[in-house]
């Protein structure tokens, strides 16, 4: 097998379609007799349609259909998990939250149809004033946790406390967040009988496909979803969303192809956001360091209707060795739109802890480094099970060095240039990854001895398309340029959802096994084929790179891929089905420096420094990518981002990226980024496991814990904005 394919700084395989405009995204699909449809959203958040008016709509020249609960095609309540609402909107006049969708428009073209929409007149009976306060609703039990039991505890948190020398206790809030991927969320639907085609931007297209099946009740073999390319997700088009079986349920209606494309003041309410939060923690350790017990419940809002909550507590009950600990996960029930993942699920907590660390480390006055290097744990202290690896110290001290902590004056306040304060603040990175069903692949071998492999993932625009090309060149010992990577096609074998960083090891797990079965296949071939020059040569001294078989005993004897494959006489096809991926865990350090103008209270991230363990690193300029999006992310979730809601309405007032900021170009300062690049032994993806979420956890905490130690005032309310900390 090839030794130096995996690993490289390989460019995206497919980035010249990406850049030249040919690649293909849901909304650029066209096709014959094509229509477009635009929803109408509800302007209450608690109550129903009293009357609703849709003659002016209905007059708009190219208008095909309008409608609403009282005419749209009944379709059946999903159950499979990838749709979390208990209803689909246009069955019934109940509304649940503002930005609701109560009707759907069908015309000629998308201006005709946002046109209808606008003139639709609705009347409401409003069932009382909404509530959208988290501090002034019942706390209850979510139906589900976001991932494992609500209630997490270990040993014995009191006598743990009572054993402390040192002990802190915060409480944090975090706003409601929302994903703003640059592509919007969209859906072309085209019946042919009673089967149906759904062009989807999906993190999961076998999961719309099980949801559209449901909805439409027709066999799973009868609904067929592509999505070839995504211009981002961050979690929102990981589940299915009502506006896909509206449009497939439109499309069915009307005998013709339909397709949906969300605006973008839309995906603030149809798509899932980033729950708000607010948490409590506690933290008790000895004079040396070793913490002794944790105490921490975390409170986040769901809708009246929501089956699950999603911001989740992995980082509290896995990271450090802590031997008593609780962790409680909380509900409170308002008007409001579904929560959903967001990029990194397990941020809200990580966050959490890793400023109350800092907190920690401050009266105790010790090394944040070393406080963290002294309650450090090889194992999932939820499970007690050893991860595969875990290169943790080894991040703290090369980040620490190429950061130069050293130099680092511990007193807050203390450090300047100018008229700026300086601060240097540190946290972990970590996330899970993996732990969900795996990946089945099919590799076809042509008889011109190029591989092709297929398999029902999706790419993000992470670079799944080329690791795996990687992978593939990497064990079959070809050139990548004789490898095709096709995804995005859910007749392709399964493969799980892109999302709670499985990707990398699933779907390469997948690429592995079914380039080493055919590997092994085309080995036998050689030795046994006529006029092979490796006939009778013991297939356990073959070896491939380059595209050729080769004698490990005499390397000249050698022959090609595309000999062995042409004498072959027809494509050889292999398939491996999906296997569990192991849970993994990719950690790393970082380290931030801030300025902060004391008088006007303006923070600025002007240095950071991360080095991180993701196992085997695929490709370098991919993962590095990640690293430099999931510190960008860090810095916007820190210092920008919230999403505003007016509290008499429960309505979102800022739902555009006008009104929510974002971080632009010259926020983003220079960013350095260092990898272990060791090959974690629990994973079959080469050693690799996911990494793509695991960059923005800890870049909060770090910038919060610099600007405590640029001013000495401790923020524990994000966003950190400048009346904060004047």
């Amino acid at each position: 097998m090839n030794t130096d394919v995996v690993g490289r700084a390989l460019s995206r395989v497919e980035s010249r379609l990406k850049v030249t405009g040919e690649a293909e995204y849901t909304a650029d699909v066209r096709l014959p007799r094509l229509v477009h449809a635009f929803m109408a959203l509800s302007t209450i958040a608690r109550g129903r349609i009293a009357r609703i008016d849709v003659r002016a709509a209905e007059a708009v020249g190219g208008v095909i259909a309008v409608y609403t609960h009282e005419t749209m095609p009944r379709v059946a309540q999903p159950v499979h998990r990838p749709y979390f609402k208990r209803y689909v909107p246009i069955q019934t006049p109940e509304i649940h939250h503002a930005g609701e969708p109560i009707a759907l428009v069908v015309a000629r073209t998308l201006e005709q149809a946002q046109r209808a929409a606008e003139l639709i007149e609705v009347e409401y009976d409003a069932a009382g004033e909404p509530q959208s306060d988290l501090s002034a609703g019942e706390v209850s039990s979510p139906p589900t946790g976001p991932d494992g039991p609500n209630t997490h505890e270990r040993g014995d948190v009191p006598a743990g406390m009572a054993q402390a020398d040192v002990r802190v206790k915060a409480e944090y809030t975090i706003p409601m967040q929302h994903h703003n991927p640059i592509e919007p969320h969209a859906t072309t639907a085209v019946w042919e009988g009673s089967k149906v085609l759904v062009y989807e931007s999906t993190q999961g297209v076998d999961n719309t496909r099980h949801v559209v099946s449901e909805a439409m009740g027709v066999p799973l073999a009868d609904v067929r979803v592509i999505s070839r390319f995504l211009g981002g997700g961050f979690g929102s088009k990981g589940p299915v969303w009502p506006h896909t079986i509206l449009t497939c349920a439109a499309a069915r209606a009307l005998g013709r192809p339909v397709k949906l494309v969300l605006s973008r003041a839309q995906m603030y309410s149809c798509n899932g956001h980033r729950a708000q939060t607010r948490q409590t923690i506690e933290i008790g350790a000895r004079r040396d360091g070793r913490i002794t017990a944790l105490d921490h419940a975390i409170v986040q809002q769901v809708t009246r209707e929501d089956i699950a909550a999603f911001n989740s507590s992995e980082p509290i009950r896995m990271l450090y060795d802590i031997p008593n600990l609780s962790n409680k996960q909380r509900v409170v029930r308002l008007d409001m739109p579904t929560q959903s993942f967001i990029r990194s699920p397990e941020a809200c907590t990580s966050h959490v802890l890793e400023t109350a660390l800092d907190e920690l480390a401050h009266a105790m006055a010790m090394d944040p480094v070393e406080l963290r290097k002294r309650n450090w744990s090889s194992r999932n202290m939820e499970s007690g099970e050893e991860w595969g690896s875990n290169h943790l110290r080894e991040c703290y001290d090369r980040a620490a060095s190429v950061f130069g902590w050293s130099r680092r004056n511990p007193r807050p306040g203390s450090m300047h240039e100018g008229d700026e304060l300086v601060g240097w603040g540190m946290a972990t990175s970590s996330h899970t990854a993996g732990g969900r069903p795996g990946a089945g692949a099919r590799m076809t071998l042509g008889t011109d001895g190029r591989a092709l492999i297929q398999v029902g993932t999706q790419d993000n625009g992470t670079g799944t398309y080329t690791i795996m090309t990687q992978i593939a060149g990497e064990v079959l010992g070809v050139p990548v340029s004789d490898v095709t990577f096709e995804l995005g096609d859910s007749a392709f074998p399964l493969s799980y959802t892109s999302g709670a960083s499985t990707t990398a090891p699933g779907v390469g797990s997948a690429v592995n096994r079914v380039c080493t079965t055919a590997r092994k296949a085309v080995i036998d071939l050689a030795v046994a084929q006529p006029a092979s020059p490796l006939r009778g040569v013991p297939a356990e001294r073959v070896d491939t790179a380059d595209g050729h078989l080769f004698d490990t005993a005499d390397p000249r004897t050698r022959v090609s891929y595309r000999s062995v494959a042409g004498h072959a006489g027809k494509p050889l096809t292999f398939q491996v089905e999906p296997t569990d991926t192991p849970l993994g865990y990719s950690v790393g350090a970082v380290f931030v420096e801030v300025r902060v103008n004391p008088l006007l209270g303006r923070i600025r991230v002007t240095r950071v420094a991360g080095c991180y363990d993701p196992g085997t690193v695929l490709n370098r300029k991919t993962a590095r990518s990640q690293v430099l999006g999931g510190v960008i992310w860090g810095i916007g979730f820190t210092l920008f981002e919230h999403t505003l809601v007016d509290p008499a309405t429960a309505r979102i007032v800022n739902p555009n990226l006008s009104g929510y900021l974002l971080p632009v170009n010259a926020d983003v300062p220079d960013i350095q980024v260092q990898f272990i690049d060791k090959p974690d032994p629990a994973s079959d993806a080469l050693g690799a496991r996911g990494f793509g979420e695991t960059p923005m956890t800890g870049v909060t905490a770090a910038i919060a814990n610099a600007v405590f130690h640029a001013t000495g005032k401790r923020l524990r309310d994000l966003p950190l904005t400048q009346d904060k900390l004047l």
